[in-house]
């Protein structure tokens, strides 16, 4: 038991310290930081809207749909790194199914932009 306990021991103190720095790193901003309350600091901000406006406002259906498009993208990024980096051991089946999930979101991308979902006013 007490070998279970001396291998688990360094997992403990990592968890102590990290603990102690989550604390440290929350608590030093409340007890450093002084308190100016500006108008301009306390009013709340919103997509570049005026802030005064009500708040359950209705949004302009292209804000979702731009942030769809980016949330894609930036997900085929995510997927195209490792691919990249593992390209040589995966061989070519690795090649083709990367290249049939690029053609996927190629053929999505076109759609959008022929549906003018890409197209501001």
């Amino acid at each position: 038991m007490e070998a279970v306990v001396q291998s688990y021991f360094p997992v403990l103190v990592f968890l102590a310290i990290a603990g102690a720095l989550s604390f440290i790193m929350i608590a030093a901003p409340f007890l450093l930081a002084r308190l100016k309350p500006d108008a301009e600091k306390l009013s709340p901000y919103e997509c570049g809207f005026e802030p005064f406006d009500d708040a359950r406002g209705r949004f302009d259906v292209r804000f979702y749909l731009v942030a769809i498009l980016f949330i894609i993208f930036d997900l085929e990024v995510a997927f195209l790194f490792p691919w990249a980096v593992s390209l040589s051991k995966i061989g070519m089946l690795g090649f083709w199914s990367m290249m049939i999930f690029l053609g996927i979101l190629t053929i999505g991308f076109l759609y959008e932009w022929k549906k003018g979902a890409l197209d501001w006013e």
